[in-house]
């Protein structure tokens, strides 16, 4: 009959080294352990993040920020979205979370239902939820930007003192146009003096009429170093400037607010010295070149001008003019006697028309009638007789045939005799 193992011990105390604790017992007893433990607050500094698109979960890794230890914090993503700023690799944070034991693979995590920025964390969240304020009212809106003057009178400059901010500006600046002039205010570009002063000189600088353009300029730094970049005050006073304004703040990571408000940002100072003013050896470049394609332009012309003339000298009727009006010549005879031919066509077919006419008119004339042999008589008043009992024995009448008129006197028998009939042959 085999042997049968004693009972694991029920708590740890018990445990001796002929009766210890599997792995597993001692995993699955600390995870008993810490699912008793209650929610609480952990400081710590977020490592690294990685989202799972589609499972609506995330995992960060939180590390403390005195010693090389590192925690997993599994998050939703409701609770990510829900924080000011985007959270970053380096931003201290301060989570609500309740620690977990996995026993299968004996590690700790904390779960977490909220996170809070803390430090350069909250500080970002204020710059974040000011730069939605500012952007709410248009403040940098492209379309209040304004464009930079093509080659300014005067180019004002607000930097550090004896910075190297300064030196990359009027260095560069001079070396594509040697002309070009410069009003610089080195004010403090940080520190709690640096918003009252840049401001100062901005304002001193947008009120000189021979100041095209101003370039508000700072090395890089830290967040806090640009901080003062970042100022309600400053930025709204550059969005109300009437100059426009070159923000060369920092490196190209670094955006401050007054970045959105200027109208142009330039990534560094050597940056804004190439915006404001343009290279002189490269527009003599271009107005060689364009010199040069003038030239080819206008002899091109002239070249296809002196062609056309050529070609329209070519020609025959400039040749020998005459030969125009010798084509006229024929071309009008030729019409004249087209007319001829229908105007003599018409006055025929007229002629022929009239003579026909003229043929009726005669056929329908009484005088007509009366050539027949047929006579008309008449009363002495020029009542035509047609019966008869129209007049009485003894009246005159008026006898009208086709030689005249002759007057008869009215008898009371005829004196016709009609002509005997012929008499027929045997």
């Amino acid at each position: 009959m085999t042997e049968q193992p004693p009972p694991l011990a029920a708590t740890a105390a018990q445990t001796t080294p002929e009766n210890p604790w599997p792995l597993r017992q001692l995993s699955v007893k600390v995870g008993e352990y810490v699912a008793r433990m209650s929610p609480l607050w952990v400081e710590g500094e977020i490592v690294q993040l990685n989202r799972r698109p589609g499972s609506g979960l995330a995992f960060m890794t939180l590390r403390d920020i005195d010693v090389d230890m590192s925690f997993s914090v599994p998050v939703r993503e409701h609770v990510l979205r829900a924080l000011p700023v985007e959270p970053v690799a380096g931003a201290r944070v301060v989570i609500h979370a309740k620690p977990t034991f996995w026993t299968k693979r004996g590690t700790l995590q904390l779960e977490a239902d909220e996170i809070r920025p803390v430090g350069l964390g909250e500080l970002l969240a204020r710059l974040e939820q000011l730069k939605r304020t500012l952007a709410a009212e248009g403040l940098f809106e492209t379309s209040r930007k304004r464009s930079l003057p093509f080659l300014p009178r005067t180019v004002g400059l607000i930097c550090g003192r004896e910075s190297a901010a300064e030196r990359d500006v009027v260095v560069n600046a001079r070396r594509r146009w040697p002309a070009v002039r410069f009003e610089i205010r080195e004010v403090a570009v940080q520190g709690a003096k640096a918003v009252k002063e840049v401001s100062a000189a901005l304002k001193e600088l947008d009120a000189d009429e021979a100041v095209d353009v101003i370039i508000v300029s700072r090395g890089g730094g830290s967040l806090e170093d640009l901080l003062p970049f970042s100022d309600e005050q400053l930025v709204r006073l550059v969005a109300a400037a009437r100059t426009p304004i070159v923000s060369a703040i920092g490196h190209e990571v670094d955006t401050p607010l007054i970045d959105l408000a200027a109208d142009v940002r330039a990534s560094t100072p050597t940056d804004a010295a190439k915006r404001v003013v343009p290279d002189i050896v490269a527009e003599a470049e271009q107005l060689d070149l364009g010199r040069t394609r003038l030239r080819a332009a206008i002899r091109a012309r002239i070249e296809r001008e002196q062609s056309g003339l050529d070609a329209m000298r070519s020609r025959p009727v400039l040749e020998n003019p005459s030969s125009i009006l010798a084509g006229r010549e024929d071309e009008i005879r030729s019409r004249i006697a087209l007319a001829r031919t229908l105007i003599g066509s018409r006055l025929d077919r007229a002629r022929d028309e009239v003579g026909h006419l003229g043929a009726r008119v005669r056929s329908l004339s009484p005088l007509a009638t009366l050539e027949r042999g047929y006579a008309v008589v008449q009363a002495p008043d020029g009542t035509i007789l047609r019966r008869p009992e129209d007049s009485t024995v003894g009246d005159a009448l008026s006898v009208r045939v086709a030689g005249g008129r002759f007057g008869v006197e009215r008898t009371e028998t005829d004196p016709y005799t009609p002509p005997a009939a012929p008499k027929e042959q045997p």
